[in-house]
């Protein structure tokens, strides 16, 4: 849902895109994929801080997220947990794991200025400039990444059946490269 004429800007909120390409100096607008926006208008895509977990994966893992919104119920909390100083999973398939154990990640920052809000759950941002970011981090391990950010990950045989279910729950989920999920 695009807040349309609306830039988004908080006082110390931060931009982000995860890339594997470690060597972006300008991020150019392009055409989205998703056909419930404009296809004549390219924009940079960037993500929140708090959804940024969703994205620390290689770029097609197909991966389940999903984590504690204002509306989520404490019963969905205590059934999907492992622990309660979680409010954050990433769930991949088990054939994943080597590349996700093999993958380095760039995390570009951007300036948050030019940026407006396309979908508050998932965290996105978008922008209709060309984009510089003003900081770069290497990630060179994963795990370590996600769970220094509180993150749990889970390392299932399939994750049809974990969306199955989270859809219907009322954590804040998004679900991305599915059409890889086995």
């Amino acid at each position: 849902m695009l807040i349309e004429n609306t830039i988004f800007y908080e006082e110390n909120m931060r931009l982000f895109h995860v890339s594997e390409d470690s060597n972006i100096e300008t991020f150019i607008p392009i055409i989205p994929y998703r056909k419930d926006m404009d296809q004549n208008t390219g924009v940079v895509w960037a993500l929140c801080e708090r959804t940024l977990p969703n994205f620390l994966t290689p770029r097609d893992c197909p991966r389940v997220t999903f984590h504690v919104g204002p509306q989520t119920k404490k019963d969905d909390i205590n059934r999907y947990f492992s622990s309660p100083r979680v409010n954050h999973c990433v769930a991949i398939e088990y054939r994943w794991l080597d590349t996700l154990l093999n993958t380095e990640l760039t995390i570009y920052e951007f300036d948050p200025k030019n940026f407006e809000l396309q979908d508050e759950i998932a965290g996105f941002y978008i922008s209709k400039d060309t984009e510089v970011p003003i900081n770069k981090f290497k990630v060179t391990h994963i795990i370590d990444e996600l769970f220094r950010r509180n993150v749990e990950l889970r390392i299932l045989p399939e994750i049809i059946s974990l969306r199955d279910e989270i859809i219907e729950t009322s954590f804040n989920w998004s679900m991305c490269r599915m059409k890889n999920a086995k």
